[in-house]
């Protein structure tokens, strides 16, 4: 019984961890997506870290179907940045992983930490709209 237990605990360890998680912000990318009055999500991971791959999979599963519930992501811009990188972390005011922010224009108008349900990450970006 033990055996299945470790064999599934890594079986859904390993796939939390296979999101690939990459630096995609880009400081001119995000100026333009706020000058043009898209909504921009940026949320910050660390390499191992298992909330920050829950979360990550939210949204770039939302980005890539273009949809999240029912709402489109055609105004919608979603970066996302690794926490050591302290130019990023310092310019957006984060310190921890798993930070998720929404911005509506030039304002930050939602900041949470360590948030990965679905229900809420989608609550916070439709009261963002």
């Amino acid at each position: 019984m033990k055996k299945i237990i470790f064999l599934l605990f890594l079986f859904f360890t390993s796939n939390v961890y296979s999101i690939e998680k990459e630096t995609t912000f880009n400081k001119e990318l995000f100026d333009k997506a706020q000058s043009q009055g898209k909504i921009v999500i940026v949320s910050s991971w660390i390499k191992y870290c298992t909330s920050c791959a829950s979360q990550m999979k939210v949204l770039n599963t939302a980005k890539k179907n273009g949809e999240l519930s029912d709402i489109k992501f055609d105004n919608i811009e979603y970066f996302a940045f690794d926490v050591t990188d302290k130019e990023i972390s310092n310019f957006f005011n984060v310190q921890y992983q798993t930070t998720l922010l929404i911005f509506k224009g030039n304002k930050e108008v939602y900041r949470s930490i360590g948030e990965t349900s679905e229900n809420l990450i989608y609550e916070a970006i439709k009261a963002s709209i």
